[in-house]
């Protein structure tokens, strides 16, 4: 049985990567997968929940790529500049990651995320990240008056700006992103970091 949904996942896998999320169907997956339509229910409810799967894991092995390329030992200043820089560069180089800028197709997914796992439930964008800034806090590198998860999510943000570039106007992109990081770190480093 976990070999049939492992088949799917793969087949779905290997067309979202050349067609895109709008431009593949469930039949074209059973069919390359040399299976019925009707198969593919018994192992995921929708198109949105396979691919769903599919983006939160190749999120996570960005995540992962990037957090272990990071020099932990710069400042949190040059750290989060770091991530967020390899998190974007890898988001736009991969076509399944890619589908974050894609706001119609991102908006049906991430409410197919929030149904199964809850509206508090976001913090696949950077769950690595959480043990790095609960250290830096202990160490008093950043601010500790702010709760880790808050910290998280305010990162969250910075990457959703980028979303909405071209209602903000793509002539300030990415100096915008740069700026808003800076801002945000000049804020949340201790005053006997800066």
């Amino acid at each position: 049985m976990e070999d049939k949904k492992l088949l799917i996942y793969d087949c779905a896998k290997e067309l979202f990567r050349e067609k895109g999320f709008k431009d593949t169907n469930i039949s074209e997956i059973t069919k390359k997968a040399g299976m019925a339509v009707g198969t593919f229910y018994n192992y995921y409810s929708s198109k949105e929940k396979l691919f769903m799967d599919i983006f939160l894991e190749e999120n996570s092995k960005l995540k992962q790529a990037c957090f272990q390329s990071l020099d932990l030992e710069q400042s949190p200043m040059d750290v989060v500049g770091q991530m967020l820089k390899l998190n974007v560069e890898g988001t736009k180089a991969n076509p399944i990651l890619r589908e974050w800028y894609n706001r119609s197709v991102f908006e049906k997914l991430e409410q197919v995320y929030r149904e199964d796992n809850g509206i508090d439930t976001v913090d696949f964008l950077y769950d690595n990240f959480l043990e790095l800034i609960v250290l830096w806090q202990k160490r008093g590198k950043i601010r500790n008056d702010i709760d880790s998860k808050m910290i998280m999510m305010i990162f969250a943000a910075i990457i959703n700006a980028d979303t909405h570039k071209e209602e903000i106007g793509l002539e300030y992109f990415p100096e915008l992103l740069h700026l808003m990081t800076e801002l945000i770190m000049k804020s949340l480093i201790n005053c006997s970091d800066s």
